[in-house]
């Protein structure tokens, strides 16, 4: 199924047959859902956006409305199972569909893209050409509706004009003449347009007319505004007027086969490394070229600065790339080890925090913990000393991943986050108030504070439509799965098959972030949550990627098998979990299955390590997934044990 909203609303099937969606207020429901992006939209927010004055019955007219266009969108689905595309979310619904089966998210993705590399023209030119005519065109009189029309349509003008720009950068664009002319006419404000038609006409051999052009826009701008024109319009026509070799087409810098010095490699690498997906991971593979290219240099400083620039804000506490993190931190000791104890502060500093980021504790031996913890500690001593904020933040970020030494450590975290958050927001390092703000998310999440978890992840979404940070809905996606399962358990909460399918649909969205350490074994961890708040054995489905929980998954899956003897030789070689975001969670998968088992040694072990984690949420400390409440856990452990 695809839905469109760019122009009329409607909705297609894969063959390009429209679903029938009912009438004008069925399809207004459908648009205000796909308008939210994914996030649920309370009961009372849709009574009030569909009537101006809601009549008596509104709530049960619109539950009518949904009825019908979940049997439009989900014909298929068998009686009495839950939905899996329009669905019941808390007080009110929510429309889980992929972002690439909607017209209005394929052009935000494609406009984002756009921005951030010349490769992505192609992508945006096919999103512009599905502009059917004014967003959500059929949904009059809505304030809402009207709202989104005004903020779509200045994306399309930005869109059109990006396009000219990405055009003309890359050597053609003459033929944009007529059309930027045309632009221009209908939105004469906008001084960026009479900069693309200057270009495009100079491109086009015509001189004189783009002069003309550029002192047609400032005539206007003096004589109805009494504004002079902007630095860029004033460079332009400078540039004509010399013929200045800017005015040739730029070079790409991020295509395969360019030749790049390693500075100015890891400086692309690092702007692109936010945008998530198939950027990320390129980024992540050409700072690590940066960085061998800067060595064969031999130059010292330069090696250090190269590698210290890729200050990235880092999350996961498991990496993508374990080899390339190795690989990176290899680098930064070597190079650490050249500049010795009296080199530059700042460089050493940066050197040292890279050594702690790069250092994910899932992957660490013993030695290298030990070794990452120090180099966050003297991280932080030097970025304190310099009075440098960019720099402490980033030391403060491996002083973060370096904070999973034992379970029960949310507050620790949290305070670390609020140090990051500060910093970042007096001193405008918006990436790092990103990351503050979800490492705040996952502390609230672990100590059960899902409302104040809710406003961080609110915060975190406002600072990345800004910021340009696409990941962050992937987790704030998954925060909000996470709530719904915890809220299964209450008596008025959704159903669990609800909460499966909101985690299933934000598994199908991380897909493509780029994450694979996060993403690998979530989903079915988050299930395995579930059926435990719920009182259920483990999921069976061999289909389900454990990914690294296995070790700590596999016993529980053999007992709901009825597979006894297997189970638990499974539960007593596994290891203990690693010194993650996990931790917790896995502990008290380890607690459960012992005293199913009455494996009392394992118990005690068990109970020993959540002692500390007694009030915190098995799991919430990734803030994507819930176990339920430790002390449950904890409980169980320690009768088996014999502690109580």
């Amino acid at each position: 199924m695809h839905i469109d909203v760019l122009g009329a609303v409607r909705a297609l099937h894969d063959d390009g047959t429209p679903l029938d969606l009912g009438g004008p207020r069925h399809r207004e429901v459908l648009a205000r859902l796909v308008a939210a992006g994914g996030r649920m939209v309370p009961t009372d927010t849709l009574v009030d956006d569909l009537w101006a004055e809601p009549p008596a019955r509104a709530v049960g007219a619109l539950r009518t409305f949904v009825a019908a266009l979940r049997r439009a969108v989900e014909p298929d689905r068998p009686p009495r199972t839950p939905p899996r595309v329009l669905v019941t979310e808390g007080p009110g619904y929510a429309l889980r569909v992929p972002r690439d089966t909607v017209d209005v998210h394929r052009f935000e993705d494609a406009l984002a893209r756009a921005r951030r590399t010349p490769d992505a023209l192609a992508g945006l030119v096919a999103a512009l050409a599905a502009w059917r005519g004014p967003a959500y065109a059929d949904v009059t009189g809505s304030t809402w509706a009207q709202r989104e029309r005004i903020r779509l349509e200045e994306l399309r003008l930005e869109g059109v004009e990006l396009r000219a720009r990405l055009l003309l950068d890359s050597g053609s664009g003459a033929e944009l003449v007529a059309e930027l002319g045309a632009h221009v006419t209908e939105h004469p404000w906008r001084e960026p347009a009479w900069g693309l038609l200057a270009r495009a006409l100079h491109r086009a051999g015509r001189q004189a007319d783009a002069l003309a052009t550029l002192r047609r826009a400032r005539t206007m701008l003096a004589d109805q505004l009494g504004l002079d024109p902007g630095a860029d319009l004033r460079r332009l026509e400078t540039d004509i007027l010399r013929g200045a070799a800017t005015l040739q087409p730029a070079r790409a810098v991020w295509t395969a086969g360019v030749r790049l010095g390693p500075r100015t490699t890891v400086e692309l690498a690092r702007t692109l490394a936010l945008a998530g997906g198939d950027a990320l991971v390129h980024s992540r593979r050409d700072r690590l070229a940066a960085v061998h290219a800067a060595e064969r240099t031999g130059d010292i400083t330069l090696t250090a600065r190269v590698i210290g620039a890729y200050d990235v804000p880092a999350l996961w506490s498991r990496a993508d790339d374990p080899e390339q993190s190795r690989a990176v931190v290899a680098a930064a000791e070597r190079t650490l080890t050249a500049l010795g104890t009296e080199g530059p502060a700042e460089l050493r500093a940066r050197l040292l925090a890279t050594v702690a980021v790069e250092s994910r504790s899932a992957d660490l031996s013993e030695s290298e913990r030990r070794r990452a913890g120090q180099a966050a500690r003297e991280a932080e001593a030097l970025a304190r000393e310099s009075g440098d904020p960019a720099l402490l933040v980033f030391a403060l970020n491996g002083v973060f991943l370096q904070c999973f030494t034992r379970p029960g450590l949310a507050a620790a975290r949290d305070t670390i986050g609020a140090e990051i958050l500060g910093l970042a927001a007096r001193h405008e390092l918006p990436a790092f108030a990103v990351l503050g703000r979800l490492i705040r998310l996952q502390s609230a999440s672990a100590l059960g504070d899902l409302d104040a978890a809710a406003a961080h992840a609110e915060a975190a979404e406002q600072l990345a439509v800004s910021t340009e940070a696409p990941l962050v809905p992937v987790l704030t996606g998954w925060f909000r799965a996470r709530v719904t399962a915890a809220r299964s358990t209450e008596p008025d909460g959704p159903a669990a098959a609800t909460a499966a399918a909101h985690y299933r649909a934000e598994h199908a969205l991380a897909g493509t972030a780029g994450m694979p350490g996060l993403h690998r074994g979530l989903f079915a961890l988050a299930l395995l949550g579930l059926r435990l708040l719920h009182g259920r054995p483990a999921p069976t489905d061999p289909a389900l990627d454990w990914g690294p929980y296995h070790p700590w998954t596999h016993p529980l899956v053999l007992l709901a098998r009825n597979r006894i003897e297997e189970a638990r030789t499974a539960l007593v070689r596994a290891p203990e979990p690693p010194l993650d975001h996990m931790q917790e969670a896995l502990w008290c998968l380890t607690a459960h299955t012992a005293a199913r088992l009455g494996e009392r040694p394992v118990a005690a072990r068990a109970a020993t390590a959540l002692s500390a984690a007694r009030t915190e949420h098995a799991g919430g400390a990734s803030g994507l997934l819930t176990l339920g409440p430790v002390a449950r856990y904890l409980a169980e452990a320690e009768e088996c044990a014999g502690k109580r």
